[in-house]
């Protein structure tokens, strides 16, 4: 039987904080002792990596959500100062590193240990087709030690779930940069104040956002319509859905044991991020 979609859902609540650790200081730090010029390049290099040398536009088409030539800046400029390979074990080195630093004594119990088995499970059984960067992913190999195990199981169930949802707002019409002006609607933002594209010309946005308004997805206010609110739950549900066959492999008492396993430490590292 499928697991509920609810249960789906909250892996991905799980998930998230510690797959994304790899976003923070420590993972940074080693990047830019590298020759990394800032954040943005240890940020394409690690991501982008599995992919190998892919140029720049491929790179973008298949991150989504990055303005046009936001991804140019930094690939394959990044390439000259580290290889792909390099910037995979940087990564992997310094995510572990941070989620151990994060969540302090679970990084040596066996709760982790057990959760890092169940995830990793999981994470290698999922479908791979149209899944680019989990695919990319995927064919790395899988950490020995607990921490990153569990860190790169994370990534794998993060990426997998991306994809799927990349493959969701394509189905919907929406484009890369209308997702994240939507993503800023759903917090309560204007476009203009959201941390992944508050940095872009204002008129760029005001036609994104006219786009939307247009199409009946925004009202006046730069809130959603009742339409809005509608396409962005079926994005989310069949985001959801898409990713669901990853946990096929696991018993629903595994999954439940994965879920409660994962709480503590996605609760630690949240607590950081506070």
């Amino acid at each position: 039987m499928p697991h509920p979609q609810a249960k789906i859902h909250r892996m991905f609540e799980l998930v998230e904080p510690i797959a994304t650790v790899t976003f923070s200081e420590v993972p940074n730090e080693a990047f830019l002792a590298l020759g990394m010029r800032n954040y943005w390049d240890g940020y394409f290099a690690g991501r982008a990596a599995p992919l190998g040398l892919a140029p720049a536009e491929v790179v973008h088409a298949v991150f989504y959500n990055f303005a046009d030539g936001e991804v140019a800046r930094h690939i394959p400029w990044v390439w000259g100062k580290i290889s792909p390979q390099e910037a995979i074990a940087v990564r992997e080195r310094g995510s572990a590193a941070a989620l151990r630093q994060m969540i302090g004594e679970l990084a040596d119990s066996p709760a982790l240990v057990r959760a890092a088995d169940l995830a990793t499970r999981a994470a290698l059984s999922a479908p791979a087709e149209g899944r680019v960067l989990y695919a990319g992913l995927r064919a790395l190999d899988v950490p020995e030690e607990p921490v990153a195990r569990l860190w790169h199981a994370a990534t794998l169930l993060r990426e997998h779930r991306g994809d799927g949802h990349n493959a969701a707002l394509l189905a919907h019409g929406i484009g890369g940069t209308e997702s994240h002006v939507l993503m800023a609607v759903s917090l309560g933002m204007r476009a203009e104040e959201f941390g992944r594209i508050h940095h872009l010309p204002k008129a760029q946005l005001a036609a994104v956002v006219d786009g939307l308004r247009d199409r009946g997805l925004v009202d006046a206010a730069g809130g959603f319509t009742p339409a809005g609110r509608e396409t962005r739950q079926r994005i989310e549900a069949l985001t959801d859905e898409l990713a669901a066959p990853t946990y096929d492999v696991l018993s629903a008492d595994e999954l439940d044991e994965l879920v409660a396993g994962l709480e503590p430490i996605a609760a630690g590292v949240r607590a950081v991020d506070d």
